[in-house]
């Protein structure tokens, strides 16, 4: 490499290091990794675990109001239920407050498709607090209340 090119890297390293938008996705990257690691042994990722307990929280619930719990775009959520409902892990149904809308139900199969899950969610639970260390009750507040004061 250069010294040009060197030079180049160390300014647009330089300018994305003080980005709070690329530390907070390159974090983000690999905490979903962590998770999608440990999940991968039971056949899913963080997206697909994620929705599936929503949707276990709150049988019936709406795309919408699931995408919107989620921080979601409902396109987004609609192309990541479709493996979801081939494997038959949770259904659509017609909303029946809102025929133009569909609501979402666990399967047997989903049920415990998140059961076997919660463990290997656990691990990787357990590995991000001790990466937080003692701060991690205080760095999660902090999170909610910025992703609140974000979305206003």
């Amino acid at each position: 490499m250069t010294a040009k090119a060197i030079g180049k890297r160390s300014a647009a390293t330089e300018l994305l290091g003080g980005c709070a938008a690329m530390r907070f996705r390159k974090t983000a990257r690999r905490v979903s990794q962590i998770y999608d690691q440990h999940l991968a042994e039971v056949g899913l990722t963080i997206t697909q675990y994620g929705i599936l307990a929503g949707v276990s929280r709150r049988d019936g619930i709406s795309i919408g109001a699931l995408a919107e719990g989620l921080v979601m775009d409902p396109t987004t959520l609609t192309r990541n239920l479709k493996p979801l409902e081939v494997r038959r892990l949770l259904v659509s149904k017609p909303d029946k407050d809102d025929r133009r809308g569909r609501a979402l139900s666990l399967t047997p199969a989903g049920a415990t498709m998140l059961k076997a899950a919660v463990p290997h969610w656990e691990k990787a639970q357990t590995i991000i607090a001790e990466a937080l260390r003692a701060d991690a009750p205080g760095v999660a507040l902090s999170l909610d209340r910025m992703l609140e004061q974000l979305s206003k």
